[in-house]
């Protein structure tokens, strides 16, 4: 396993080809899913820094299947990523959170074994205030015959049948995190030469955190189980010394503080969202995988998020993710409702 040292620049193709080396019948297939999304991830983190200079703040004036105005740059950060994925020949489908159904792979190109899910540009309402914002990815393999387009069943697969998952977070400095099973690791955009490099190899969330990130405008519509554990995580019942609350407003932002410094985002259900808000295949499978690589846990309040079977595209779910202290006491105190 590569390892970042002092005399070492590791860039990430680099890596991504270190680790398929570990996999002697690997075909470079996924290897390849990876070095492609980290190319449109430098193009959307373009656009993000020109956000002010160029045409590319506000509203776009449409909206999304989930019925939320779509911005800007949530349109044309799908566009970056579907022109880049579409003609590898490595994919067979995609899906989006921006887009209804199956984005199929034109007729034109070759269809490969896997699928990608992806949310283009997490947290986009907040581009216009400077606030980070991300890209999440998942991609899992194709279980309809090969050489055909891709399908539901393709697409609808629970979280643990993922083959890579990763995040971008466009901050002050933008960093790509991924897994496919070998433990998390992170890379930061060096833009003097525009490539991405190792920064952050294996990384490790602590067992027990100190931020708690849930949006408290909503304690009115919780049940009085998810009141009692965010009263636990606040230290106001005396069972444990009181987490901070952080909570920016976009999950890859929240999410990526957590998991390097040790904390849990609370998305509960509540009376308004009985099901939950955040979406299954394309938010709460992908960030799961991650931070359960890196000694983290997450749920959907009752199970596992990874055990979940989807059976839309679309499908929302509450979820609790982070520290693993943390998740297991809201394991606990949810199984009690």
């Amino acid at each position: 396993m590569v390892k970042n040292t002092s005399t070492s620049v590791v860039t990430i193709e680099r890596f991504i080809i270190e680790q398929e080396r570990e996999h002697p019948h690997a075909t470079g297939a996924l290897s390849n899913i990876l070095a492609d999304l980290a190319v449109a991830s430098k193009m959307i983190a373009n656009k993000v820094r020109l956000a002010g200079l160029a045409d590319v703040l506000g509203a776009e004036g449409s909206q999304n299947v989930q019925g939320e105005t779509q911005q800007k740059l949530d349109v044309i950060s799908n566009d970056i990523i579907y022109k880049a994925m579409d003609h590898g020949g490595r994919l067979c489908a995609m899906a989006s959170e921006e887009m209804e159904g199956i984005i199929p792979i034109p007729d034109q190109f070759k269809k490969g074994n896997y699928v990608l899910l992806f949310d283009p540009l997490d947290g986009s309402s907040n581009i216009d205030v400077n606030v980070p914002v991300g890209t999440i990815f998942s991609v899992l393999r194709r279980v309809t015959p090969a050489g055909g387009d891709g399908t539901l069943d393709d697409l609808l697969q629970p979280g643990y049948k993922q083959v890579a998952a990763g995040y971008v977070v466009y901050g002050s400095s933008t960093m790509f995190v991924y897994t496919t099973g070998q433990g998390a690791h992170g890379f930061t955009l060096d833009p003097s030469i525009g490539e991405f490099l190792l920064s952050h190899p294996h990384i490790r969330t602590p067992d027990k955190g100190r931020y708690l990130s849930v949006n408290e405008a909503y304690e009115q519509h919780w049940e009085e189980n998810v009141r009692a554990l965010i009263r636990r995580y606040r230290g106001m019942d005396g069972r444990r010394e009181a987490m901070n609350v952080r909570y920016i407003g976009s999950l890859v932002a929240d999410f990526h503080r957590n998991l390097l410094g040790g904390g849990l985002f609370a998305y509960p259900a509540n009376r308004k969202s009985p099901t939950g808000k955040l979406r299954l295949l394309y938010e709460c499978n992908p960030l799961a995988w991650i931070c359960e690589q890196a000694g983290g846990a997450a749920i959907d309040g009752q199970r596992r998020i990874l055990e979940v079977q989807p059976t839309q595209l679309h499908q929302r779910s509450p979820y609790f993710v982070g520290s693993k202290h943390d998740v297991e006491i809201a394991a606990e105190m949810l199984a009690t409702a």
